[in-house]
């Protein structure tokens, strides 16, 4: 059966709807009214193999912070619906991407265990509107929902697109490495016999 999972978000700042499946083929319909935000998810779905379609909407004339927080924690739930008991993942993943002058190295583990380490050297630039700092929020978002600790060190990068695209993709072909699934795991991936 498909791994999947939908998700509503209904606040006084959002409205988030979100479908995920894990099986699916990089197909990406993302609205958010944050073009950058957008452009990010849509290469997280492409290059993690996901389905994944996303429409919000939010105080985005405040700024971009709720709709984006809401959107990590949105996605956080859906692969932690999709997932289950865990049982049978392979757990851990790596991806290191290149782009461009910029290197982003993710790794998580899915562990419901969730935890973030955010090591990047543009945090406080902006792409066009978008505040960079907003990507940490998300990565923090996404991790306490979903269960996943996420570690993501960038050692290089001078371009702030280029660095931010490094990231989303890593954690797409991270999160698909790690979700899928292991013929040699019975059970959970853990000498505990739990996770969490």
């Amino acid at each position: 059966m498909p791994r999947e999972a939908q998700v509503v978000r209904a606040t006084k700042e959002t409205d988030v709807r979100l479908t995920l499946r894990l099986e699916g083929e990089g197909h990406g319909r993302i609205s958010t009214s944050v073009p950058f935000f957008d452009h990010m998810l849509t290469l997280f779905s492409r290059h993690g193999f996901f389905d994944l379609t996303v429409a919000a909407k939010g105080d985005t004339d405040v700024d971009f912070h709720h709709v984006v927080e809401d959107v990590g924690i949105c996605l956080g739930e859906a692969f932690r619906k999709s997932l289950g008991n865990l049982g049978g993942i392979a757990r851990y993943a790596h991806a290191s991407i290149p782009m461009i002058e910029a290197l982003a190295h993710v790794t998580v583990d899915v562990s419901a265990r969730p935890h973030l380490v955010f090591h990047c050297p543009l945090k406080h630039e902006k792409v066009g509107a978008f505040d960079l700092e907003l990507v940490e929020e998300f990565l923090r978002a996404f991790s306490q929902a979903s269960g996943v600790c996420v570690h993501v060190n960038v050692p290089y990068g001078s371009n702030a697109h280029h660095t931010v695209e490094a990231i989303f993709k890593g954690l797409g072909r991270a999160m698909a490495e790690a979700v899928r699934i292991d013929p040699r795991v019975k059970g959970v991936h853990s000498s505990k016999g739990v996770l969490g």
